[in-house]
């Protein structure tokens, strides 16, 4: 690529294509009567779009529309409950759940018949004889799309689409009209800050590596994604692969490198195999490679697949592996920035941090700087799921309630339950109770609260959830995923757990509560990483928030939410049982026993508590004590 005329001339020639999905009917390419947009995100490719996909190209093809529609492979929607997901453009009918044996039905009803099918609309876009748009849902309604642009809209495995939604020019304007020092200053007025966690100033950390003195610099996108619940940065490099490329381009021209590496679990083969088309493409239309645009810099890309370490999501230690090393940190100082890969400045930041960064090119720090809260500018993607009616990503301004994410946009609690906590910052944040819902979403206001904004999982909890056993989950996590290199996150987490564990068993102390707590701002003070530091963040929060769950099964010995097996158990209600054997053939551990049409009876010194009996049990006779 070396005009910005060779720039434009793609994306005319390819606007047409995507502009009923745009709204745009007047710019649409002649004799193109409609988009047929599938998801094809791990979600929906999980539950069979491509199937889908196929059945929609032969029936296309058997009624002779083929040139009249046409199908694109998308990446995720947000909306992942409803998966399957098709949405046909210009009218913007919502078709959640279909199978292959709902297409034919799609086709001739709506297509060829020019009725939308009803029934197998999303049902919230149905009012009355009306359709709804998704932008009016619930679940988008309050979202506002930035990281999340082009997921969902674009093909992900075609340049010339994110070049019709204005890709690459933001590399054109900091590569033609803006000195490395603007770019860098235009990142800083924004106030964008690190979306992986830390939340340190991304312009800030721009400058330091710019300003450090080295022959050789490299640019890094952490992909790599590890927390329990997480898929914001898989979603968007399944989706939107083009503008990490474009984003890391225009990172490196700011620092003065040439090369960059993109470092991603191979857990996420959608995400790792559109990324390589990605970048190949980029390579072929000459926006990787030698003499971008004409204007005499040089970079490229490559691909370093990670084995699934959480701890190599710790810059140092992803920095460790793609030099193909064991995935250890190293102490700090001195930070990437000055001493990085190969020992050479480093800038590195993750997938969402860079998804902002060509809209800042393009549309200006005031324009970012406007979206969100004084000191947390701009949009935060989350990935929303446990105990929630709408599970999938939602992007939503700094400063939005949790109340509003969790009611609004998810859709509130299923099976009328009652919301418990939220758990942000996965396995290094903390639990937040109902009492705060109210709190906005920012990077401080989380803090103060014990959690963290974390990469952006946000895992929602009822009243069934125990707190005590959700801090064991996160710190069983940890304990399996420490590197070992320290010893307090080798060996204080671990007995951290040890404590945990006894609680849950029924044999805590209160003494264990002081000295558990004691034991988390220990490690906190003295791991040497970011892993072990916030390990304990879980434990904490709910000793916090959640201390008489934690009593309970110190004092009492019971577990209030009864998930604890040690403390509690199953027994049959004489009065409802009706004597059918049913719960005495479900049990593995032969633990029941009876005559028939007489009461049955449950030999605790055989339980072992699985919940089959109760599972199987037609007259709710069963009950958990």
């Amino acid at each position: 690529m070396k005009s910005l005329a060779e720039l434009e001339k793609i994306q005319k020639d390819t606007y047409g294509e995507v502009a009923l999905r745009l709204g745009d009917t007047e710019h649409a390419t002649p004799g193109l009567k409609g988009n047929i947009l599938c998801c094809g995100g791990t979600g929906c490719t999980s539950s069979g779009c491509q199937a889908i996909i196929h059945e929609m190209e032969a029936q296309l093809k058997a009624h002779g529309l083929d040139d009249k529609y046409k199908v694109i492979k998308t990446g995720c929607f947000g909306l992942c409950a409803l998966g399957p997901i098709m949405i046909v453009y210009p009218e913007g009918a919502f078709y959640s759940r279909i199978t292959a044996q709902n297409v034919k039905q799609i086709v001739e009803e709506h297509l060829i018949g020019g009725n939308v099918v009803k029934d197998l609309l999303y049902a919230e876009t149905v009012d009355g004889d009306d359709i709804k748009s998704l932008q009016e849902t619930r679940f988008y309604a309050k979202q506002h799309r930035v990281a999340l642009r082009n997921c969902g809209v674009i093909s992900p495995e075609h340049i010339e689409e994110y070049i019709a939604r204005d890709g690459y020019r933001a590399l054109y304007k900091a590569l033609t009209s803006m000195s490395r020092e603007e770019v860098i200053d235009e990142i800083l007025k924004s106030g964008l800050r690190g979306r992986g966690g830390g939340g340190f100033p991304t312009g800030l950390k721009w400058k330091f590596t710019y300003a450090a003195e080295g022959d050789k610099k490299f640019v890094c996108c952490n992909a790599d994604e590890g927390d329990p619940g997480a898929f914001m940065d898989r979603s968007v490099l399944e989706g939107d692969p083009h503008s990490i490329i474009e984003a890391m381009a225009i990172a490196a021209y700011a620092i003065g490198a040439d090369q960059g590496y993109v470092y991603i679990r191979a857990e996420y083969p959608i995400a790792v195999q559109r990324l390589k088309i990605a970048i190949n493409q980029a390579r072929e239309t000459g926006l990787l490679g030698t003499d971008i645009f004409g204007t005499g810099f040089n970079f490229d890309l490559d691909i370093r697949l990670g084995a699934g370490a959480f701890v190599c999501g710790e810059e140092t230690a992803l920095m460790t592996s793609i030099e193909g090393k064991r995935g250890e940190p190293r102490p700090r100082p001195p930070f990437p920035a000055i001493k990085g890969l190969w020992a050479k400045p480093t800038l590195l930041n993750n997938v969402e941090t860079y998804a902002n960064v060509a809209q800042i090119i393009l549309n200006g720090a005031e324009w970012f700087s406007s979206m969100g809260t004084e000191k947390s500018k701009g949009t935060k993607v989350f990935a929303l799921g446990g105990k929630i009616h709408n599970t999938g990503l939602v992007e939503v301004p700094m400063g939005t309630t949790l109340r509003e994410i969790i009611e609004d946009i998810g859709g509130g609690i299923p099976n009328g339950k009652k919301f418990k906590a939220a758990q942000t910052g996965g396995p290094s944040g903390g639990c937040i109770p109902a009492r705060l819902m109210d709190t906005p979403i920012d990077y401080d206001s989380l803090i103060a609260i014990g959690s963290m904004m974390g990469s952006g999982g946000l895992i929602v909890m009822d009243e069934d959830n125990c707190m005590v056993d959700i801090a064991k989950f996160f710190l069983e996590f940890t304990v399996d995923e420490s590197c070992g290199k320290c010893t307090p996150c080798r060996i204080g987490t671990r007995r951290l757990l040890e404590i945990l564990t006894k609680i849950t068993k029924g044999q805590g102390t209160m003494e264990d509560l002081n000295r558990m707590e004691e034991l988390c701002y220990s490690i906190k003070a003295s791991a040497l990483c970011g892993l072990g530091q916030t390990a304990p963040n879980p434990v904490l929060s709910t000793l916090r928030y959640f201390r008489d769950e934690y009593e309970a099964h110190v004092k009492d010995k019971k577990c209030p939410a009864g998930v604890c097996k040690a403390l509690s158990h199953f027994e049959i209600n004489p009065d409802k049982c009706k004597g059918c054997s049913l719960c005495s053939r479900q049990c593995p551990a032969n633990a029941i026993s009876g005559q028939i049409k007489s009461p049955f009876v449950i030999d605790q010194s055989k339980c072992i508590k699985c919940g089959a009996c109760q599972a199987a049990c037609k007259f709710g006779a069963i009950e958990k004590k």
